[in-house]
């Protein structure tokens, strides 16, 4: 059984339902597991720190998590045409993963959601990018066969999936964007064992 970490962060939730549903994509593929994993939230603060553990949906990631994943999916809401602080916060503490290669070879993809269809989602697919492949992994979008990316009126770029959450924030998928965030689950999973049998 291959391990697939999705990491994310999710403020009011869309990133989450993003995560979930690539994670569902992953595990229709026999052999793959998906295992969700979050970072806490960061504040201008020093005094303050996240709860050990947090309140509600996936456990902190933990350097373990990098070392036994197979692949991963990583997602992230839109800060300003970027990733989020915590997500940033927390690839700026993976130096000995990066000196170790202990993500180097391994399939990876990235998601994301903002609340208006210009605010940045391919930006911040691209600047997620970055730090993945410094740390010498390999990266897939998603294809134009699948006939969502080309027809839908909410989130979804060749880059990776995404959402169009609206000033409300409202987490709700529309029906092209979880079909394509179940297909970039489904096709990393894919990925990671073709590359397991060579």
């Amino acid at each position: 059984m291959k391990d697939i970490l999705i990491l994310y962060y999710s403020h009011r939730g869309s990133v989450r339902a993003l995560a979930e549903r690539i994670a569902r994509g992953i595990e229709t593929v026999p052999g793959a597991r998906a295992r969700l994993r979050t970072v806490p939230r960061i504040s201008t603060v020093c005094e303050a720190c996240a709860p050990s553990v947090p309140e509600s949906g996936a456990p902190y990631v933990e350097p373990a998590d990098l070392e036994e994943c197979a692949g991963l999916a990583l997602g992230s809401p839109v800060r300003f045409g970027n990733m989020a602080a915590p997500m940033k916060y927390f690839w700026d503490d993976t130096l000995a993963a990066w000196q170790n290669g202990t993500l180097a070879g391994k399939p990876a993809c990235v998601f994301t959601s903002s609340a208006s269809q210009h605010g940045g989602n391919e930006s911040t697919l691209l600047s997620m990018m970055l730090p993945l492949l410094h740390h010498g992994m390999l990266l897939m979008g998603l294809p134009f066969t699948e006939s969502d990316l080309a027809a839908t009126a909410g989130g979804g770029t060749p880059y990776g999936a995404s959402h169009i959450a609206g000033t409300g924030g409202n987490p709700q998928l529309s029906e092209s964007e979880s079909r394509l965030a179940f297909a970039q689950g489904k096709r990393l999973a894919n990925i990671v064992l073709k590359l397991s049998a060579a």
